[in-house]
């Protein structure tokens, strides 16, 4: 999600300039992933001089929000960012609720189940039941992928009011596979198939090779979160995507009536 302008009213409240470039920082450096950056990379693409950069870094490695190699010349995250992340999936009541349910559904079919939230323009994992049969190299807990090009955020992009999707979407759409839609009113019109059929479609579009089912949970209004399953194309039958979406619905009600009893 994109910092408010520097100086901008943030609540009527105006922005503590020192706060909004730490998080920026952060922000970039948890964007890189695996990439560790010099000090010039992340002055230049922050605009921010490199002394105030470099006093900034130090700070953050001092309390380890940022981590240093051995040579102190690459800066990368730091663990209190995982602790801080950690804390939010511990106290969030609907990825309680959720990761049981989606626990059950991975037991029962063996496939891989997701929980996905929408912000901005992508939608973070927050939860993720691996299939036995297709392992991933890393979790997906935590990261982001652009909605559009995902089945769990496409669920959430066809909840909202066509005047409400400029803030979710890119001006560019960018592929990242062949199968990516990048073009608008194409893209477009897969959300209003979505708001008909009840579900949404990921045809390889973010993994070659995947094809993922979602649905929306629609404990708010508009929904922010959807459930997802991800099935190898090698083994997708239609037999066996009526069983999962049969499964998916089951288990959408009995998340959504929990939901929805912590709030009242």
């Amino acid at each position: 999600m994109a910092a408010p302008e520097s100086g901008e009213q943030v609540g009527g409240v105006r922005e503590v300039k020192s706060a909004a470039r730490t998080l920026e920082l952060l922000e970039l450096l948890a964007a890189r992933r695996n990439r560790p950056a010099r000090l010039r990379e992340l002055s230049e693409a922050l605009g921010m001089p490199r002394s105030s950069c470099y006093a900034l870094l130090r700070t953050l490695a001092k309390y380890g929000w940022v981590r240093t190699d051995a040579s102190g010349t690459l800066y990368g995250i730091g663990i209190r960012a995982l602790l801080a992340g950690t804390t939010y999936l511990d106290t969030d009541p609907c990825v309680r609720i959720a990761k049981p349910v989606l626990d059950m559904l991975g037991e029962h079919l063996d496939e891989t189940f997701h929980l996905g939230r929408l912000d901005g323009e992508d939608v973070v994992y927050l939860v993720t039941r691996a299939s036995s049969q297709y392992l991933r190299p890393h979790s997906r807990v935590g990261r982001d992928l652009p909605a559009y090009s995902t089945a769990l955020g496409k669920a959430l992009l066809a909840e909202l009011e066509p005047d409400q999707l400029d803030e979710h979407l890119p001006e560019k759409l960018t592929a990242l596979t062949p199968h990516t839609l990048t073009d608008r009113p194409a893209l477009l019109d897969d959300l209003a198939e979505i708001r008909e059929r009840g579900y949404a479609v990921d045809r390889e579009e973010n993994s070659v090779g995947l094809q993922c089912f979602a649905l929306p949970l629609r404990y708010t209004t508009p929904a922010t979160d959807a459930i997802s399953c991800s099935v190898p194309l090698t083994r997708l039958t239609p037999a066996r995507e009526a069983e999962i979406l049969t499964a998916m619905r089951r288990a959408r009600e009995t998340i959504e009536q929990a939901a929805t009893s912590i709030e009242t």
